[in-house]
């Protein structure tokens, strides 16, 4: 009879697990198998372990889609950002095709191995926005894929990409993304960027918007207004050379 029950979950974790996802031991406890059976499970090779607590159907092929919503089950505020989210929503602007997904979240975490050797990805904490950001602004699924993982909204992902110009991203690459980036939505874009702290991704938003003759230059230029006094920011970046920002 033990066997039977064995068996029996097994089919049940089979049918409700979808293919190509990670399942972890919240999951199998929640469908009635055991830390015990779940090593049952690892002995038979009915289950492979992918790293602690964390398992897949053996050779299954996990999708790149649901191990961002596995992870983003576990890390708080976890969504896809900057200029991933921008090429995602169909800004981009010669991507390489493998290029790292730009992952945030509020948690501090380490991606596991298991994630990136499948799909390579960054991942930070370092938010352009302040705390007083209501929680899930400018963050939702894409429209082809309404359960998917938080993804964020152009207006919110320009200012995270602009964040990390000389950081992750070049000052040319950069600006060529924001060129494209021609149709904002004037309410979220005032939200955003008056939660952003950001100097370097309020002031590029602004300079590059007038520069490249964006249609929403005029509206960035007013919202960020409390980011342009003074009569010039700059800062050497990570790649040595100095950026420099008039107000």
């Amino acid at each position: 009879m033990a066997l039977v029950a064995r068996h029996n979950l097994l089919r049940r974790l089979q049918t409700e697990v979808p293919r190509g996802a990670p399942v972890d031991t919240a999951q199998l406890a929640v469908l009635g198998v055991s830390s015990a059976l779940a090593h049952y499970y690892l002995k038979s090779d009915w289950l492979n372990r992918l790293g602690r607590g964390v398992f897949s159907f053996p050779n299954d092929n996990l999708r790149e889609a649901d191990c961002l919503k596995f992870l983003a089950r576990h890390v708080d505020g976890f969504h896809v950002g900057g200029k991933t989210a921008l090429v995602w929503r169909g800004f981009g602007h010669n991507v390489p095709a493998r290029e790292p997904l730009c992952l945030w979240g509020q948690g501090n975490i380490r991606l596991p191995n298991w994630f990136t050797q499948r799909f390579p990805a960054r991942y930070t904490t370092r938010t352009p926005f302040a705390l007083m950001l209501p929680v899930g602004t400018g963050l939702e699924p894409l429209p082809e894929q309404p359960d998917g993982v938080p993804v964020s909204v152009p207006e919110r992902a320009l200012l995270e990409m602009l964040s990390e110009v000389g950081i992750h991203h070049g000052v040319e690459e950069a600006k060529n993304m924001m060129e494209g980036v021609r149709a904002l939505r004037p309410e979220v874009l005032s939200l955003v960027l008056r939660h952003c702290q950001r100097v370097k991704a309020a002031r590029l938003c602004v300079h590059w918007a007038e520069e490249l003759q964006l249609p929403w230059a005029d509206t960035a230029r007013r919202l960020a207004a409390k980011h342009m006094t003074g009569s010039r920011w700059s800062a050497r970046l990570k790649s040595g050379t100095r950026l420099s920002l008039s107000s």
